[in-house]
């Protein structure tokens, strides 16, 4: 269910998207506010889980993950069982940045960094490839990244 926002509201979430380290009162001045109802607001929007959380975002190139693979995986079995136990399975592989379910040719697609081509083959072969049921995985390795944002569009 949407939550209705008012103009202050989606100020203070762009804001907020693109630095989470702003101070309320930093907040408050730019979105023309007093502190204490800024501050308000934002806790509002956080116990009503507009805010989930707030993350420092890294550089995975300057830690050494040089690759990012998106990959299509494709089940041989599509039962309930099945599919949580991939789902648990992926939630633990840190390598794994995003899992959806996918409508189409696939059930499912991941977002997987490696540092280079041998990790990310092993990673395939020792863990994805090794799920039961898993009957297909489709590799797309990203030559470039053009855009990489975590802020959603609040217009």
């Amino acid at each position: 269910m949407q939550t209705p926002l008012s103009s202050i509201d989606r100020k203070i979430l762009l804001l907020l998207q693109h630095n989470a380290d702003l101070s309320a009162a930093e907040i408050a001045e730019k979105v023309e506010l007093s502190q204490s109802p800024c501050w308000r607001r934002i806790n509002r929007m956080q116990e009503e889980g507009l805010i989930e959380r707030k993350v420092a975002l890294l550089n995975p190139k300057k830690l050494g993950l040089n690759m990012t693979v998106f990959v299509n995986i494709k089940l041989s079995a599509h039962g309930r069982s099945n599919l949580d136990e991939f789902e648990r399975a992926v939630v633990g592989y840190p390598e794994v940045l995003e899992c959806h379910t996918m409508a189409g040719e696939s059930d499912y697609l991941l977002k997987v960094v490696a540092k280079d081509i041998d990790t990310y083959e092993r990673f395939l072969r020792d863990q994805l490839l090794q799920r039961p049921h898993v009957q297909e995985a489709h590799s797309h390795i990203a030559m470039s990244e053009v855009k990489r944002t975590t802020e959603l569009p609040l217009d």
